[in-house]
């Protein structure tokens, strides 16, 4: 499997896309407001405790409260594995001070999730400065391996006199002794500059931020499979090299200068492979199709045949439809980066052998995945219900926002049921007005009479009404002995209008 790395650069954004065989894989992208605040570390204060949650809020300075729960503040080891953990007034009060870092990025109206189970990462070694624990990454399975890299990163310690603790990446995978001990200088002088950041730093303020995109990007997807790195900006592609020089010269090579005329991410099709992420259809090879449908709660995917009619049996399209949606759907869920809760809706399979082979071959897919997935199997409905770890928001949240029409619920009201509510809502105000007038004086009944309604509405409510719903519309007026004018409004979108009542013509 041959990988690249494209990192596009200009003056509005900075965009990063992994490719793998040429098919996209990961888009990230940076603007103003930055990328991500997963990582970084802030001295926060805390604003409320509520023991209902065992939960607190904290201010980091951030737009809002970022939210701690009492399982994820460091404690000594023994303690930490305690069921159920000490009540959290027992562990933090009002007031108090204390370096958190950033767990998952603030979401919709949801503030960050913080930890204080601090964690610095970088290319080999991730350092856990409040803990002695030495951990290795799952994704490291033999055992030989396991030891050898226990061993070493503990033999590292010793000689350094070092109590903290560290976890072996899945890159670090036959490193030898040598790299490992240039990360753990590194990582144990960042973690001097950000106790020296800490003494002088305002609460709430930050004191460690992750590196930028184009950097983090290639610290954390740099592997054996990627063969290049393209860059279409000059600052950018020193910087880069000047990091890889650094930390990863095996990659020095690989760092490539785009200079063509044609845009870098024109050239590979990038921008339209994006376009297409954000619809929530995605066809298939053999003519099927899954639809995505993100919500807060959780995401769905419905699986469909589509136009694929199979050859020999109803069950056997059926099998290769799940089967071919089954490696479709991690790709999605990693290019769409969605996470939390996912469950999969495969068409009903007879056959509990072509439920065990799609499950494989949805386990096989997501083993490409970087982010933890895990997968339940089918259940008693039929359904699949899988996990994957969220740390920063969806490709559809950086770059969308909820519809002004529909306020983000996808559907907006037709014209007629517009019109009903116009109807309804004149009728309500005549009544009102009808039982009012009577304890009003002669003058204001006199201009009562000669007022009339306004109705304004956008275009294709406006046509109903002088259309199909013009004789109801007369009724109306002689109903409610008022004269009714329309009025487009260009502004309005669908379900949206006004009845308003002006000063008009005694009938």
């Amino acid at each position: 499997m041959s990988e690249e790395l494209l990192i596009n650069v200009d003056d509005f954004e900075t965009r990063v896309a992994l490719l793998s065989d040429g098919a996209l894989q990961e888009i990230h992208i940076a603007r103003s407001q930055g990328y991500s605040l997963t990582g970084n570390i802030y001295l926060g204060k805390i604003e409320r405790i509520i023991p209902g949650m065992q939960a607190a809020f904290v201010n980091v300075g951030l737009a809002r409260p970022g939210f701690l729960h009492a399982r994820d503040i460091e404690r000594p080891r023994q303690g930490a594995e305690q069921d159920p953990p000490p009540d959290i007034r027992g562990l933090l009060h009002d007031g108090q001070q204390l370096l958190v870092q950033v767990a998952k990025d603030p979401i919709a109206n949801k503030g960050a999730r913080l930890t204080t189970q601090l964690a610095i990462a970088s290319r080999y070694l991730v350092l856990m400065p409040f803990n002695d624990h030495i951990g290795i990454s799952q994704r490291i399975e033999a055992e030989s391996e396991r030891e050898r890299l226990r061993d070493l990163i503990d033999g590292i310690r010793r000689d350094r006199d070092i109590e903290m603790g560290f976890i072996a990446r899945t890159a670090s995978e036959g490193v030898d002794n040598e790299p490992l001990q240039t990360d753990v200088r590194l990582l144990t002088r960042m973690w001097d500059r950000i106790l020296e950041n800490r003494a002088v730093a305002a609460c709430p303020g930050v004191v460690y931020q992750e590196l930028p995109l184009h950097i983090r990007v290639v610290r954390d997807l740099a592997s054996a499979n990627l063969h290049q790195i393209h860059i279409d900006d000059e600052d950018t592609y020193q910087r880069v090299l000047e990091f890889v020089d650094a930390f990863l010269p095996e990659f020095s090579e690989r760092v490539i200068a785009h200079v063509e005329p044609r845009p870098l991410f024109e050239r590979h099709g990038i921008d339209d492979e994006v376009t297409r992420a954000l619809q929530p259809k995605v066809s298939m090879k053999c003519g099927g199709y899954i639809i995505i449908e993100q919500t807060q709660a959780m995401t769905t995917i419905d699986v469909n045949t589509g136009s694929y009619l199979g050859v020999h049996s109803l069950e056997e399209t059926v099998f290769r439809t799940n089967l071919e949606a089954a490696q479709v759907i991690p790709r999605q869920l990693r290019l769409r980066n969605l996470g939390g809760i996912i469950v999969i809706d495969f068409i009903d399979m007879e056959d509990e052998e072509h439920q065990r082979q799609v499950l494989r071959m949805l386990e096989k897919a997501v083993e490409l995945d970087p982010a933890r997935v895990r997968i339940e199997g089918f259940s008693s409905l039929g359904l699949v219900q899988m996990s994957r770890k969220r740390t920063r928001k969806s490709l559809a949240q950086q770059v969308c926002e909820p519809c002004h029409l529909c306020d983000g619920i996808g559907l907006v009201k037709t014209s007629e049921s517009t019109c009903i509510e116009v109807f309804r809502a004149i009728l309500h105000d005549a009544q009102t007005r009808r039982e009012d007038l009577g304890h009003a004086s002669v003058r204001a009944r006199s201009e009562e009479l000669e007022s009339e309604y306004l109705i304004r509405a956008s275009e294709s409510v406006v046509d109903r009404l002088l259309d199909e719903d013009a004789e109801q519309l007369a009724e109306l007026s002689e109903r409610t002995r008022r004269e009714i004018r329309i009025q487009v409004e260009p502004s309005y979108g669908p379900g949206q209008f006004d009845v308003v009542v002006v000063r008009g013509t005694r009938r």
